[in-house]
């Protein structure tokens, strides 16, 4: 099995070319469009009188237009994404990431503040497109073994958006504007073969905004540390319960207390509590109780436990011990708000979303929970609007028998499990591709 430390050292200096580079705000018109269908305006959310002289598609149902205008044309017409960040402190990112990169810009342009991917994202992205073809067929004639060739084609998509986001990272002083990327999913409950993944994706991206993921199991929380510890910025993905958290949270502090840096402003980290799976896990679970109280609760508890892990984020984030970081140029391990998307067509399409609004947090949206919020979504602060509710509902859960530590566990093995599916998924599809390659050039 090929490991990710067999990956080539793609050339550091390399970067995009001038078509693609990003264009300032002044000198890029985009409009956001969406289809005439239920629950969305078929209005343009952002309007200009200039002339279309380009039109991007994007995946999915919404689309953005744009136009090229001299520098001194207007700027882009705020979007909700726009207020969300400078009104309320919460970074909007976009949950998705595939060729050509271009396909950022738009979005970009109208707020969009970084990208997240994983071995699923991935997955879906190479095998139901034919971008990525030219680059896998000459990893496969030079002799690349299949999952070094994935390797090389992911970093190449993470290297080239995050150049698209390093305006945002430079004007904000490496608070936002990161790009992230996930270790091998085989790695799950491996704390040393982790520690070297995030190493040297690290090291093979050389990006000074790219976040390496690392999943929140108990086997990678030390990794978290030592990896924070070696001065590499951290996105902890697949955290399910408040326990959890509190544990990821320490093994940040713990990690920056390690380094021994003297200047910790470029360490960073995002803890990503994932939402509308834990409604997922416990509606079910309602059901099957079944009484009036029990169907009752169902769409509460994920908004409920996030409520509470952000107040467990500003009870951890001071005191003398961070305060003692801060001195050293500490960042805030910022929430991130993941898997925004509704599962249940019955819920509102901002659930995910809306409720969740606070300042130093991030939401991750997919294109559904995008496009709903550009349209239709509101700006406000709501995440700790009524902690008091939101203890309610955690503790009559509880008292309906409900297990916060077991449900966190079963979506975390869950979680795991789907994206090492995604991720030996996609080698057996590029191993088919490899296969036809070899027998078109015998």
């Amino acid at each position: 099995m090929a490991t990710i430390s067999k990956l080539s050292n793609p050339n550091p200096a390399a970067s995009l070319s001038s078509s693609f580079r990003p264009r300032s705000s002044s000198s890029l018109k985009c409009f956001v469009g969406f289809p005439a269908t239920a629950g969305f305006n078929s209005k343009l959310v952002s309007s200009s009188r200039s002339s279309l002289v380009n039109k991007i598609p994007f995946k999915g149902s919404l689309f953005v237009r744009c136009s090229v205008v001299d520098g001194n044309g207007s700027s882009v017409k705020r979007t909700t994404l726009h207020d969300l960040y400078e009104k309320e402190g919460q970074s909007p990112w976009y949950d998705n990431l595939c060729r050509p990169v271009t396909d950022l810009l738009p979005l970009i342009a109208n707020g969009v503040r970084g990208v997240t991917s994983n071995p699923a994202i991935f997955q879906k992205a190479i095998s139901s497109s034919n971008a990525y073809n030219d680059q896998f067929r000459e990893l496969v004639q030079s002799g690349k073994d299949i999952e070094s060739a994935y390797w090389e084609l992911v970093v190449k998509d993470i290297q080239d958006a995050c150049k698209l986001f390093e305006p945002i990272y430079d004007q904000t002083d490496g608070a936002d504007g990161y790009v992230s990327v996930e270790v091998s999913p085989r790695l799950a409950d491996d704390t040393e073969g982790t520690i070297e993944a995030a190493k040297y994706l690290h090291k093979v991206v050389d990006r000074p905004n790219v976040y390496i993921k690392i999943p929140a199991t108990a086997p990678c929380v030390p990794s978290i540390k030592e990896v924070i510890a070696n001065g590499i910025s951290v996105n902890v993905t697949l955290i399910f319960s408040l326990a959890r958290y509190e544990a990821v949270i320490d093994a940040y502090l713990d990690g920056l207390e390690a380094s021994g840096l003297s200047d910790l402003s470029r360490v960073t980290s995002v803890a990503s509590f994932f939402v509308s799976r834990v409604d997922t896990l416990i509606d079910k679970m309602l059901e099957k109780i079944g009484t009036p109280e029990a169907l009752d609760l169902r769409g509460k508890a994920a908004v409920a436990q996030a409520a509470l892990a952000y107040r467990l984020y500003q009870k951890k984030f001071c005191g003398p011990r961070w305060e003692a970081l801060v001195k050293k140029g500490a960042k805030k391990q910022r929430l991130l708000w993941a898997s925004t998307s509704v599962k249940n067509p019955a819920y509102p399409d901002t659930l995910y979303v809306t409720p969740l609004i606070g300042p130093d947090t991030v939401s991750t949206m997919p294109d559904q929970a995008l496009q709903a919020f550009i349209d239709h979504g509101t700006v406000s602060r709501t995440i700790d609007a009524n902690v008091s509710e939101a203890e309610g509902i955690y503790s009559a859960l509880e008292k309906l028998g409900i297990d916060w530590g077991n449900v966190g566990s079963q979506l975390e093995d869950e979680g795991v499990e789907a994206f090492k599916k995604s991720f030996d998924s996609l080698l057996d599809t590029l191993q088919e591709k490899a296969n036809s390659l070899k027998l078109v050039s015998l």
